[in-house]
């Protein structure tokens, strides 16, 4: 049995980091890691590859070699992969479909022989059962959740770590709140479910026996769901498995309580931790009364956000605008709390309703639904009628992601960060490899930011300002520089 495994293509947003893999000739941020779990889920006898559409094209030879497709995607992948079910029609490749866009919209595709919905550990046994006495459905799904301490290891080998900036892993799943607009809970439920300490081990061993000694993203939806057994077993079994290991550095996605619990987040450092993403949303208190978004309420977000900052960890920070509360002045009071906070990386998009979810709900119910839930956040669309006048809402947005990733307002930003932040101690790859992909990273930033670039004004005045007040963050002052152009590059073509 030829198994093909498909990833399918992401539109170029802020996330891809297209603009920015460049200058160390990457091609993608990183492998598909549901696909290379599903992987290990597979006969030991089937033959298997994986083509992600983000690292190679699709070629009618692989689909020539194989029997069947296994194609798994987020929302946000929707018009690549009706690129690829019509690619397996053509062929006659027999195709088979998981993942979060087909396990939220399973109806809203044609021409898929089998859907394996919800999560694999459950559902993808039952087809496979199927297949065996040639009894195949048209769909398998389930109401329960998996024991992730059944999951297992990622198929590492299917990949060539060369193509990738960085490298994900998951240590649980859920989410302990309910954010109206999220589609987590409805999915992966609120109880969060962990893999063990010794899971996690195993995995970071395969990727560094492997000679991965770069990023690892913990791609948990809320890291910190259950402090005690982060806090007594992992960031614990962490600390100890790096030591004596080079380049070796964790981010990952939390909630804004992370800023109540000191010591928790000095393990988190000390364990390796030095960025997370969190969902901010809006300074607004009303506007997060109206979302649910009840852990950030009656809290100095802009003083939480310091203080996990200067514990040593990066925060990246998710914003909405278009909530029913806002108003004109909404967008102002954002770039001020983008800006004086120092969140360089601040993804700002306009609400949007995915399907599963509670706001989907209530505004399809007052008939506020007009599209499909497009998963780009950054798209300046919505799909449902603000309250807001439509085109004032997206002309502010589009004005204010302009002027948050203009030069100027974008290297205050990297200066106001750099100057509170604790940089972590991360023994450094020293690797010819790594050495030299890092100066040439910063030779392409010289030409391309610092002598034609719109930026090369602010690129050197950052270069100047880290050398004499910061040296130890010179690198990460050129990373930002990079990730500035990137940022820019996406907001002037497609916002």
């Amino acid at each position: 049995m030829n198994v093909l495994l498909i990833y399918p293509k992401f539109p170029d947003t802020f996330w891809s980091f297209k603009h920015a893999l460049k200058f160390i000739h990457k091609k993608a941020s990183s492998p598909p890691l549901g696909l290379l779990t599903i992987a290990s889920m597979l006969p030991s006898d089937w033959h298997l590859k994986l083509v992600d559409m983000n690292v190679t094209p699709l070629k009618k030879k692989d689909l020539g070699w194989a029997d069947y497709a296994f194609i798994s995607a987020m929302t946000v992948q929707r018009e690549s992969v009706l690129e690829v079910i019509n690619l397996c029609n053509e062929a006659g490749v027999k195709t088979v479909c998981g993942g979060p866009l087909f396990s939220t919209e399973p109806q809203a595709f044609s021409g898929i022989d089998h859907l394996v919905l919800n999560e694999a550990e459950i559902t993808l046994p039952m087809f496979l059962e199927d297949f065996v006495k040639n009894q195949l459905k048209p769909l398998y799904t389930t109401e329960k959740f998996a024991d992730m301490k059944k999951t297992p290891p990622p198929m590492w080998d299917l990949v060539n770590f060369k193509d990738y900036a960085s490298v994900s892993i998951q240590y649980t799943r859920g989410c302990p709140f309910n954010c109206e607009f999220c589609n987590i809970t409805s999915m992966l439920g609120h109880k969060m479910r962990l893999k063990t300490a010794s899971q996690i081990l195993v995995e970071l061993d395969g990727l560094y026996q492997r000679g991965w000694h770069g990023g690892i993203f913990f791609v948990d939806d809320n890291l910190i769901g259950n402090k005690k057994a982060l806090r007594e077993e992992l960031l614990p079994a962490l600390v100890d498995w790096r030591k004596g290991k080079s380049g070796i550095a964790f981010n990952t996605e939390v909630s804004i309580n992370l800023a109540d619990d000191n010591e928790l987040m000095s393990l988190m450092v000390k364990a390796g931790f030095n960025m997370v993403f969190i969902g901010i949303e809006t300074p607004d208190d009303d506007n997060l009364a109206e979302c649910s978004k009840f852990q950030n309420r009656n809290r100095d977000l802009a003083a939480d956000v310091r203080r996990i900052q200067s514990a040593g960890m990066q925060v990246q920070g998710g914003f909405i605008v278009g909530f029913d509360n806002d108003s004109p002045s909404t967008f102002q009071r954002l770039v001020d709390f983008i800006q004086n906070t120092g969140i360089v990386t601040a993804m700002v998009g306009i609400l949007q309703a995915p399907v599963g979810t509670r706001l989907y709900e209530r505004m399809q119910k007052a008939g506020r639904i007009i599209a499909d839930f497009t998963g780009d956040n950054v798209a300046g669309s919505t799909n449902i009628i603000p309250k807001m006048n439509v085109n004032l809402l997206t002309n502010r947005y589009k004005e204010l992601i302009r002027h948050i990733y203009s030069p100027e307002v974008y290297y205050q930003r990297v200066k106001t960060f750099l100057t509170d932040y604790r940089l972590p101690k991360i023994k450094p790859d020293i690797s010819f490899s790594k050495i030299w992909q890092d100066l040439g990273a910063f030779v392409q930033s010289i030409f391309k930011l610092g002598i034609f670039g719109k930026e090369r004004k602010q690129y050197w005045g950052l270069i100047f300002w880290t050398l004499f007040k910061k040296p130890k963050l010179f690198p990460l002052a050129i990373t930002f520089s990079i990730y500035g152009y990137h940022y820019r590059k996406v907001s002037e073509t497609h916002i």
